[in-house]
């Protein structure tokens, strides 16, 4: 049977910016979850890491990334305090782009430690711009019940949105 994506919430960031995109009192009734995040960050650095942390946790994450440039590519991992998306749109870039982000996380309900699939590639008018693709871990048994979307050592720029999906086998 196909598979069913149901919008379970969507937030955009308004004027001034904000912390972080926090969805919380997730169901665990679905059997994955998939995430749509377009991201610019108001910071000075460019291309800013962008960042993802379930139920307030700081603890047990690992990620593994591969990162093109259209001229290099690199590979590398993430910190243990969250999983790393990739890097983000900051203000060194044009203005009004925005990174594009899929995070896919199945089993996310289950009982055993959760693994993240990302699919993250920057926007920029000139020569510098990434794409990125990431697998994460946060070794923690506990259902997923919320799900935190945030720049590292930056506020959400305005305009900057995630929508949560659930998906179901029906």
């Amino acid at each position: 049977m196909a598979n069913t994506y149901v919008k379970i919430g969507s937030t955009t960031v308004g004027s001034g910016g904000q912390a972080a995109i926090d969805f919380t009192a997730i169901s665990g009734s679905y059997t994955d979850l998939a995430i749509y995040f377009s991201a610019r960050g108001v910071a000075t650095s460019d291309f800013p890491a962008a960042g993802m942390k379930f139920n307030s946790s700081s603890t047990s994450y690992s990620s593994r990334f591969l990162l093109g440039s259209g001229s290099s590519a690199s590979s590398g991992s993430g910190g243990s305090t969250y999983i790393r998306l990739g890097n983000a749109d900051g203000s060194a870039q044009t203005g009004s782009t925005f990174a594009n982000t899929f995070i896919y996380i199945p089993n996310y309900a289950g009982s055993n430690n959760k693994s993240v699939s990302v699919d993250m590639v920057s926007e920029n008018n000139a020569t510098a711009a990434y794409a990125n693709l990431s697998a994460g871990l946060w070794s923690n048994t506990a259902a997923i019940t919320s799900i935190s979307l945030f720049i590292d050592g930056a506020n959400l720029a305005e305009y900057t949105t995630a929508t949560l999906y659930g998906i179901s086998k029906s």
